[in-house]
């Protein structure tokens, strides 16, 4: 007899559990409509993906959310409005937008970017950008004659600062006395860039030197070893360069192989 009470209350038990884990895997039921806890959990995941945490205190702001969701949406389907053609397009644009945000998480999750791939790419850089650097100024005006005018000017004492502040066309420099701040060479146009690297730490070009945007008289106020950025400090956005280069790279060669009619 003891026996029988004993299966009677673990099957009463059994039964009564059934509803319970079903009401634990939803958030609410709205109109009679079970709404899944797995919409607060995504909600969750995009606000914490847009920099906004879900503290174990919002956790009742996200299921009023979700239940205001339900109650909009069960309404709109009620007036019919699921059933017209700009809902149908909308929602396939969004369908596709998902899945192909999926497809390229994927493919980043397959294809990592290594710390040798890294380094390599920061070697080209540095090759590139190494050696010597400029701190230049110089004055761009649109005529040789100007510029040789501008030239005897200096001899005669002119501050290099003042004229370039006064008669330089290039508004970017002009406006600080011609500074260009540190560069490298090849950050200039190649005529520049060659009349620059002639000369010594306080020298001024003897001559004005033709460009395709006018004439420059160029001065070098300093020269030193360029100061690039170590390995570490720009690591992040090397990797994230390179994951870019390859989607790209990816997304064309889908694009290649595609039979379009």
């Amino acid at each position: 007899m003891k026996k029988h009470i004993l299966q009677a209350v673990a099957a009463a038990a059994l039964i009564g559990a059934i509803p319970m884990a079903a009401l634990a895997q939803n958030a609410a039921i709205v109109n009679g409509k079970p709404v899944p806890k797995a919409r607060m959990d995504v909600l969750a995941q995009q606000l914490a993906a847009a920099g906004r945490p879900v503290t174990p205190e919002m956790q009742s702001q996200l299921r009023e959310e979700i239940v205001a969701r339900e109650v909009f949406m069960q309404e709109a389907q009620k007036q019919g409005l699921d059933a017209n053609d700009d809902y149908k397009n909308q929602l396939e644009l969004a369908r596709q937008a998902i899945l192909i945000r999926a497809l390229f998480d994927n493919y980043r999750k397959t294809n990592p970017v290594s710390d040798a791939d890294v380094k390599a790419e920061y070697d080209k850089f540095v090759a590139a950008n190494g050696g010597k650097e400029y701190k230049a100024r110089h004055i761009l005006v649109e005529t040789e004659d100007q510029a040789k005018k501008i030239m005897a000017d200096l001899k005669k004492g002119a501050k290099f600062e003042d004229i370039a502040k006064k008669q330089s066309k290039d508004p970017g420099s002009g406006a600080n006395g011609g500074d260009l701040d540190w560069a490298n060479p090849a950050s200039f146009v190649p005529e520049f860039s060659e009349a620059m690297i002639k000369l010594k730490k306080g020298e001024t070009t003897p001559a004005p030197i033709k460009t395709q945007f006018g004439y420059h008289i160029i001065r070098v106020d300093d020269i030193r070893q360029a100061q690039l950025p170590k390995l570490e400090e720009v690591k992040p956005q090397v990797t994230q360069q390179l994951q870019q280069q390859r989607l790209q790279k990816y997304q064309e060669e889908l694009r290649a192989k595609a039979k379009v009619e």
